[in-house]
């Protein structure tokens, strides 16, 4: 082999070695690395989850399980027990709706389905707008605290309902009280034992307007 034409063949081997070298690397960076990243989520899903419930002593990730929409919506679902009583259940819910697509809300729950706190998990909302519905931007979601949707309507004022909408950020209002109706509705068909009631809308795409 004439060392300074090297063939096709020889230059094949020589990226795959490197391609080869840096696929370890990689792995073991990951492998190294993977721990951290897990307990780091881990953290923050219990530190969420601690913000929508009441005290409890049990360990609600842990004891997490799935229920299910009118819509065939899996939703996770964690128990919160004081003393071995129940004393509210978290259910991780979502909308399609929101004006920067899909909005992802943690809905506290007492027993008796009265909304204990809810918290946002994940959106893409218009800043200084839509994304109000976070806690560390204004004080809106509280609104729900409190109350009980057998006689709160989850719906905007506009639609008829009894929340507030954000101003100038209708679509994100429907949006997120859209994903605290899926969670209420499937909470209670689970409490109930009987089939959740469906939630209109809940999961279409937004409008092209906010």
């Amino acid at each position: 082999m004439d060392k300074k034409n090297p063939t096709l063949l020889s230059m094949v081997l020589v990226l795959l070695g490197i391609a080869l070298v840096c696929s370890a690397g990689v792995a073991a960076v990951y492998n190294a690395t993977k721990p951290v990243i897990d307990t780091a989520r881990q953290t923050k899903k219990v530190k969420t989850v601690s913000k929508v419930l009441p005290q409890f002593d049990n360990s609600p990730i842990d004891e997490a399980f799935t229920i299910v929409s009118a819509d065939n919506d899996s939703l996770l679902c964690y128990p919160a027990k004081s003393n071995g009583e129940t004393v509210g259940y978290a259910v991780s819910s979502f909308s399609n709706k929101g004006y920067g697509g899909k909005i992802e809300v943690l809905v506290g729950f007492l027993p008796d389905g009265t909304i204990f706190n809810t918290e946002v998990v994940s959106l893409n909302e218009t800043p200084g707008l839509g994304d109000k519905s976070q806690k560390s931007k204004s004080n809106w979601a509280e609104q729900f605290n409190g109350k009980n949707p057998e006689s709160y309507k989850l719906a905007v004022k506009k639609d008829g309902g009894d929340v507030d909408a954000i101003t100038a950020a209708t679509i994100t209002s429907r949006a997120y009280t859209g994903a605290v109706e899926l969670a209420y509705k499937t909470f209670m068909g689970y409490i109930k034992g009987a089939k959740p009631e469906a939630v209109s809308g809940a999961t279409q795409q937004a409008e092209p307007q906010n």
